[in-house]
């Protein structure tokens, strides 16, 4: 659902070719979803299983597999950025996100080159380039927005990777806006449902409520990002889809985390899920700042370091996207 008067957004976290052609445009149409964003295991996922790509692979041989998967994905990000014009156009939102080489994430000169590379060559105005909270991310992101690319930085774990992300994607958009009236934006992608996986084992024997450190951490940083006012960068909800084995909801991660000026990026079943709710809409953030408090001093006596779990989460997604595109890219070798 997308409330144009709340600024509350949902972006589909999924892109494959057929896909693009048929059921993103109708989700578009009836007002489901206004984005759309990918990362390296859903282009790897797409690209090994769908037979969308068989004919395009065969004019790719002799090419690299780096080269193959770009013009792949080069294909498919310009299509939906196609599709989503619409909603781009209307002003809001209408983004679709494509994610550098996630082996670059500890070298900003070589982020900054692939993305200005991936931006001019899919030739779409509506499209971020994704960017991994890193310190090396950070001034990648900064530079891109200064020229008038719009990033998404993603792998947020952390309240400080959120706020040295707000603070470059900020800095690159008033370094653009004095010299171009156009338009650039940033997301902040904080990532949810990996805490409580992560956790909630542990908690449920001590006693403390589970399902509930990934929401809190997500409210804080809301929390934080919504005070700077700033209209041209908003936070991202993802991971936001139920695992095998969280007895929740499948909507449970939309539901929890409906805010003002903000987006959640989930999967095409946990969206649909979401549409049947007869609460769908209803705001859930802000939550208050003692409460957030009270959570995490509840984990701390428990013996868990926060700094550590958003350490650990952050290396884990790093390497889990390292491993679905190496993976992708022997199997298109």
């Amino acid at each position: 659902m997308v409330d144009e008067t709340s600024g509350f957004s949902l972006w589909v976290d999924f892109i494959e070719r057929d896909f693009i052609k048929t059921k993103l445009k109708n989700m578009i149409d009836y007002g489901t979803i206004d984005g759309a964003t990918s990362n390296p295991a859903i282009f790897a996922n797409a690209i090994t299983t769908s037979p969308a790509y068989k004919e395009q692979l065969k004019e790719l041989e002799g090419k690299s597999a780096k080269e193959k998967y770009e013009a792949l994905a080069i294909a498919d990000i310009k299509a939906a950025a196609q599709v989503l014009r619409v909603c781009y156009d209307e002003g809001y939102s209408g983004y679709v996100s494509i994610e550098v080489d996630p082996y670059l994430s500890n070298d900003t000169e070589a982020t900054i080159k692939e993305g200005v590379r991936l931006f001019k060559e899919i030739g779409e105005p509506n499209v971020m380039i994704k960017i991994p909270a890193t310190e090396a991310g950070y001034e990648a992101m900064r530079e891109l927005t200064s020229r008038g690319i719009s990033v998404n930085a993603t792998l947020v774990f952390s309240p400080e990777q959120a706020l040295k992300s707000f603070k470059a994607l900020k800095k690159g958009i008033k370094e653009f806006q004095q010299f171009d009236e156009g338009r650039v934006e940033g997301v902040i992608s904080i990532f949810v449902s990996r805490f409580d996986r992560m956790l909630d084992g542990k908690l449920r024997e001590l006693g403390i409520p589970t399902a509930k450190t990934g929401i809190m951490n997500a409210a804080k940083i809301y929390n934080d990002i919504i005070k700077e006012k700033e209209p041209a960068i908003k936070p991202l909800f993802a991971s936001t889809g139920v695992k095998a084995g969280q007895d929740l909801p499948k909507d449970y991660y939309i539901t929890s985390l409906c805010a003002k000026h903000s987006i959640n990026t989930a999967p095409i079943e946990t969206i649909e899920s979401y549409e049947h709710n007869p609460n769908r809409g209803k705001l859930a953030l802000p939550i208050d700042s003692q409460k957030i408090k009270e959570h995490f001093k509840a984990l701390e006596k428990a013996g868990i370091d926060m700094q550590e779990v958003y350490q650990t989460l952050m290396q884990e997604g790093l390497a889990a996207f390292e491993k679905a595109f190496s993976d992708m890219l022997a199997a298109i070798e």
